[in-house]
């Protein structure tokens, strides 16, 4: 059997083609509790629920940002939030044309005898967090799987590992309506070259969709989140137009035209940064069967955020800024970005968090 055909196979094929629209993207919105606090506290705003209600609710209500988005990731708590006039969010961004979205994995854990590398936590329980997560409206889900890059990593183990926990991960989504976001997310951190970033990116792609493949995951209906391939964090910047070469390059040797899109993680870049590296990929004539997005986090909502910092005041303020980069991401998505946008504070600097958690 070549894939396993869900009931909801027509429907997991749609969600993930509309997701995939050029013009649109993914807003990643699911930082877990502790991660969201490190965001508030570096605005000096407590880290309690009325505080993380009102930031998503500044981003989901912004005029004119939904119209730039197809999906929205969501942490539980989040998924089941309710903005102040008492509206639950789900409906927010239903109602505006964007598919609710559910991050699903427990975080990472580290694999014995190696040098600090990871595997994903979450599949105990998923297929009924799944079910619970589709009931509440959730019609895509993401997990996290992160691999680093060193004198000998990622090793083997870890590769295996995290290919096969993302394919079951996928398998499971699939089974109970959740489109999965396949995210094999390599770090930036190091000193290697953009060469060597490109080869492991090839290798650990390759991995997983032959695990995919394996685990019988119907491909037409998943995304896959990369990293964007760069040099590492502590080596000398390239330009876009080499960023998007290799990136390009490596996604067509490795991921099957059957994936509808790729929606690419900042990774620590700057806002602009990974507008300007999307726009030029977008731009690079050759082919390219899947669509080219985003699915932003910081890269999305750091301008918004020191715009904002925790004020009723500034809340029109923040959703300009919010709005400025979700146009120009979704000029990116269709190489149309000019590199015009209004800088807000925050924009051009880098996010890069070494060893990031999320």
């Amino acid at each position: 059997m070549a894939s396993f055909t869900s009931k909801y196979a027509e429907e997991l094929i749609a969600n993930a083609a509309y997701i995939g629209t050029p013009g649109k993207g993914i807003l990643a919105a699911d930082e877990s509790t502790g991660t969201i606090g490190k965001r508030l506290s570096s605005i000096n705003v407590e880290n309690v629920e009325s505080n993380r209600r009102a930031l998503r609710e500044l981003l989901f209500t912004t005029p004119g940002a939904l119209p730039c988005l197809s999906g929205v990731i969501l942490f539980e708590e989040t998924l089941y939030q309710k903005s102040s006039t008492g509206t639950p969010f789900v409906d927010i961004l239903k109602e505006g044309g964007v598919l609710p979205g559910i991050k699903v994995d427990k975080g990472t854990v580290e694999l014995p005898g190696t040098n600090g590398e990871t595997t994903t936590q979450g599949l105990d329980g998923l297929g009924e967090r799944c079910k619970k997560y589709y009931e509440a409206g959730a019609r895509f889900a993401k997990w996290r799987a992160v691999l680093k890059i060193g004198l000998n990593e990622p090793t083997e183990l870890a590769i295996h590992e995290n290919a096969y926990g993302l394919a079951r991960y996928a398998a499971i989504c699939q089974e109970n309506g959740l489109v999965p976001i396949v995210e094999p997310e390599i770090l930036v951190d190091g000193s290697h070259d953009i060469q060597k970033c490109a080869a492991v990116t090839e290798r650990v792609l390759a991995a997983c969709y032959k695990a995919l493949s394996d685990h019988h995951v119907m491909l037409e209906g998943t995304l896959l989140k990369p990293n964007m391939v760069t040099p590492g964090s502590e080596s000398d910047k390239v330009a876009p137009e080499v960023v998007a070469e290799y990136t390009v390059r490596a996604l067509q040797r490795t991921v099957p035209a059957a994936v509808p899109a790729v929606v690419f993680l900042s990774g620590g870049q700057s806002e602009e940064e990974a507008t300007r590296n999307l726009n030029a990929m977008n731009q690079v004539k050759t082919k390219k069967p899947w669509s080219l997005s985003f699915s932003f986090g910081r890269a999305l909502q750091q301008s918004t955020l020191k715009t904002w910092g925790g004020k009723e005041e500034n809340v029109k303020k923040a959703q300009a800024a919010f709005l400025v980069r979700c146009k120009a991401n979704s000029e990116a998505t269709l190489g149309a970005y000019k590199g015009d946008a209004q800088l807000g504070e925050g924009a051009a600097e880098s996010l890069h968090v070494k060893d990031y958690k999320y």
